[in-house]
């Protein structure tokens, strides 16, 4: 009580002169619709701020729910899109509808836990697994562009050989526009282009052409994006083109990524085996 006394002892002037800095200031905005107006206007301001941040905060709290969500009904469209005959291989349909159902392709959605693309052979992990359904073969995409080929997995997590491995990893691909189709693979140099084989040199090429898992393969469905021609010469070696495409998938940039899952692999593979038998009969 004394420090008080004494500060206003000492103080006392200016205390003074505050307050009547401050009763002056009642009176204009209290006599004043002018001033009543701005401190109105003032403090609708403020409290639309403050309602703005409060309204991006509850938006990114529910980032992650909205994000769930759209992973879900984009792998429904993929299922849609993907899982069914596809429709430019003549008979197809109709060859399949012997064997039972429409549906050739499922997806399993997931995230990458971890993943590398400074190796020679570089593989990333991710967290699904056999209790999923996850099994060695079965090829992985992003949302923009294929991934790799699953290679080994355990209960809750499988390792994926990396579309970014040197001399380890095919993809069978095709010309979007041509329908042409060769081979893809990644020759260790960089990180976004691979490059398609096998292509006969007559056929006309343009940078920009889309390129796309042609199907031929149990793992992959047909039309799945892979990415841009770049570049290409001639392959003095193989009188093929030599074909720089530019991958639609940042490969160092990975995040979810889908399953596929062929429900008419083991069929595939049992008529093929069918005629490994018969070749090795005839030898």
């Amino acid at each position: 009580m004394g420090f008080l006394l004494r500060l206003f002892s000492k103080n006392g002037l200016f205390v003074f002169f505050l307050f009547l800095q401050l009763t002056a200031l009642v009176l204009i905005f209290s006599r004043n619709s002018m001033q009543q107006s701005w401190i109105s206007g003032q403090t609708a301001a403020f409290n639309s701020w403050v309602s703005g941040y409060i309204d991006e905060g509850t938006s990114y709290l529910k980032l992650k729910q909205i994000n769930e969500q759209l992973v879900a009904q984009n792998k429904v469209l993929m299922e849609q899109v993907y899982g069914k005959n596809p429709s430019g291989i003549p008979n197809f349909r109709k060859v399949h509808d012997t064997i039972g159902g429409g549906q050739i392709y499922t997806f399993v959605d997931g995230e990458i836990v971890f993943n590398s693309i400074n190796r020679k052979d570089n593989y990333f992990t991710i967290n699904r697994g056999r209790r999923d359904g996850v099994l060695p073969q079965m090829g992985v995409m992003a949302p923009k562009g294929i991934a790799g080929i699953v290679i080994n997995s355990t209960n809750s997590y499988a390792l994926v050989q990396s579309v970014l491995s040197l001399n380890k990893i095919k993809i069978n691909a095709s010309l979007k526009k041509s329908g042409y189709f060769g081979t893809l693979t990644w020759k260790g140099e960089d990180s976004r282009i691979m490059h398609l084989a096998d292509v006969p040199k007559y056929v006309p090429l343009q940078i920009g052409d889309t390129v796309v898992t042609d199907g031929k393969s149990a793992i992959f469905p047909q039309g799945i994006m892979i990415g841009k021609v770049s570049g290409y010469e001639v392959d003095s070696k193989t009188g093929f083109w030599d074909i720089s495409v530019e991958l639609s998938e940042k490969m160092g940039n990975l995040s979810k990524i889908y399953v596929v899952k062929n429900l008419k692999k083991a069929e595939v593979q049992k008529i093929q085996d069918t005629l490994q038998a018969t070749i090795n009969k005839e030898k």
